[in-house]
């Protein structure tokens, strides 16, 4: 038992669990943000541009309940028990499909951009070369030598 204990200690305080709990919790206030944003601003536009239109309540009856029909809501059809082709929740649950996912990314895409912002680069000295040319003979010298090992001539100190 003691070893059971022990090897569960271990597995719980890894990194990877400690940072999948981390990231379950961010994810769940990023949902949150994200409802909201599609609840409280996009949902009303869409309203707003439909003409307040509730797709829920559009159906097809497949077969008539106790109570026959027609029947003006999809509530009222399913309390006569009547068996519906439900395609408003799918529309419904397709638009806010899209609005989560263009939410999604408009926040990622702003996200990255602040990040790229922060991490930009340290400008990069530019690098002094560690050697010279030989002006006779172009052999590659250190730049503090004063005469040319291969063909001997002397270099002035201006050379480059």
């Amino acid at each position: 038992m003691k070893g059971f204990l022990e090897e569960f200690r271990t597995f719980a305080v890894k990194g990877n669990v400690v940072d999948m709990a981390i990231g379950i919790v961010v994810g769940s206030a990023f949902t949150a943000i994200v409802s909201s944003v599609v609840k409280d601003l996009f949902s009303p536009l869409i309203g707003l541009i439909t003409g307040g239109m509730n797709f829920s309540n559009l159906f097809v009856v497949l077969k008539s309940g106790a109570t026959p029909a027609p029947y003006l809501t999809l509530e009222q059809a399913q309390q006569a028990g009547a068996v519906t082709l439900n395609y408003g929740n799918f529309i419904n649950s397709t638009i806010s499909f899209i609005i989560i996912a263009f939410v999604a990314f408009i926040i990622v895409r702003a996200v990255n951009r602040l990040r790229t912002l922060h991490d930009t680069p340290a400008p990069v000295a530019e690098k002094v070369p560690a050697t010279k040319s030989c002006p006779y003979c172009l052999t590659q010298l250190p730049l503090a030598a004063s005469r040319c090992p291969a063909c001997t001539s002397h270099l002035d100190a201006e050379t480059p």
